[in-house]
């Protein structure tokens, strides 16, 4: 199971290994053409069944639907809301000095992501 924090200029991934949420490096999106490639061969290399994709709001959720329709994944696709994460994520590094820097090479997206597959993991319980 892949969990996504979508955005405009980068894409946080997440994993879910056995039950322990990892983070994965993240995507940097040129175009969204190569977004989707990029995401669809580490959906394939790491066999993924579901992938669970953070919401936050409706303009943001046309253009996830608008970027699902570019995916070659045939497996499941479940939408979790996401308000907050980026948040939550700064908080779990604790070091705001960095986040500038974190948020630029996209490790605030991949615990952002981390965050979505935890809700996912909560709300299936």
């Amino acid at each position: 199971m892949i969990a996504i924090d979508f955005g405009l200029k980068r894409i946080g991934i997440a994993q879910n290994c056995n039950g322990v949420i990892i983070p994965l490096k993240p995507i940097i999106r040129k175009n969204r053409n190569q977004a989707a490639n990029d995401l669809d061969k580490i959906l394939y290399e790491k066999n993924t069944k579901i992938l669970v994709i953070g919401v936050a709001n409706d303009e943001m959720q046309s253009r996830i639907k608008h970027f699902t329709t570019l995916l070659k994944f045939k497996g499941e696709i479940v939408f979790v809301d996401e308000n907050l994460t980026s948040q939550e994520a700064e908080n779990l590094i604790n070091n705001r000095d960095n986040s500038h820097t974190l948020r630029k090479n996209g490790v605030i997206d991949s615990l952002s992501a981390m965050i979505i597959m935890q809700r996912y993991l909560d709300k299936s319980k």
